[in-house]
């Protein structure tokens, strides 16, 4: 955590409260581990971008491994690989218990495929799901990889949380879209469609029929209760403001846990010795 930032944005406070402020900061940001679905994509990016903010990323293969930890990110990749592989490690059903829980989920591109309730676009045979975001998501909204870009996206909700401007670079490596969500569903990005952009079909409540989609804008980025979706690559970008809300998201969350839990649940992937043998930062667009 950057205690400047938040000193930055908060109102002046009394030597004896910053220092309770920075040593609650330093005892939430040492103790806290994010686990990261690492069976395809781009987990090793993902657990960078939290290292860069000073918090450890645990790679989750096994369903085991999830009583571990108290928030995960599903990461982008090739979303019906993810799934096959998701069947055969037996762990489809400990995700869905995992987002059925109300521990804190963000699921980045493929990552929004699998959180989806409803997916259209799919390969022939279809997909499973976790479940779990109340919206239909188009599995190839924008195009194949030839038609991958990258754009200002309006961020005002974001900048309002975390700071900085009002806009982010969304990085879109064919990339699904959100073309429907229910009443619940916070929208906290949208971008527009391209006129050259081909017509989607949205499946009807029943199934028996497809309406298409006509709206010159196109959801990208939600928030439902302990549910964090987005349609990018915030992980491949500089800017840590998304990993920053979703952490926003997990101490929340928290909140009703006391320290010993926390502390119990860290300790079952070290404390935090192997700092000295992390990687190097993989290379990320400015």
């Amino acid at each position: 955590m950057n205690v400047c930032v938040i000193r930055e944005q908060a109102k002046p406070i009394s030597p004896p409260a910053a220092i309770s402020l920075s040593l609650s900061l330093s005892l939430s940001s040492s103790l806290m581990a994010v686990g990261v679905l690492a069976l395809q994509g781009s987990y090793n990016e993902h657990i960078a971008a939290l290292r860069r903010i000073g918090v450890k990323g645990i790679e989750i293969r096994k369903a085991e491994q999830l009583r571990g930890v108290d928030s995960l990110i599903i990461p982008g990749g090739e979303s019906t690989t993810m799934a096959k592989l998701a069947e055969l490690h037996n762990l489809l059903p400990a995700l869905r218990e995992f987002v059925g829980s109300g521990k804190p989920v963000w699921g980045t591109c493929a990552g929004l495929i699998f959180l989806a309730n409803k997916a259209t676009g799919q390969k022939t045979g279809g997909q499973d799901l976790v479940g779990g975001l109340d919206c239909t998501v188009h599995r190839n909204f924008f195009g194949s990889q030839l038609q991958s870009f990258e754009m200002e996206l309006s961020v005002p909700k974001l900048a309002e949380k975390e700071g900085g401007t009002s806009t982010c670079r969304g990085v879109f490596i064919r990339a699904p879209a959100i073309l429907e969500v229910g009443p619940n569903v916070e929208v906290i990005a949208d971008c527009p469609v391209s006129s050259e952009q081909l017509k989607v079909a949205i499946p009807t409540s029943d199934g028996q029929e497809e309406k298409e989609f006509t709206n010159n804008r196109v959801i990208v980025a939600v928030k439902q209760g302990n549910l964090l979706a987005t349609a990018f690559h915030p992980e491949l970008t500089s800017d840590s403001r998304w990993h920053r809300y979703f952490l926003a998201m997990v101490e929340e969350a928290k909140e009703e846990a006391t320290p010993s839990e926390v502390m119990v649940k860290y300790d079952l992937y070290g404390d935090g010795n192997d700092r000295a043998k992390k990687p190097y930062d993989l290379p990320i667009f400015e």
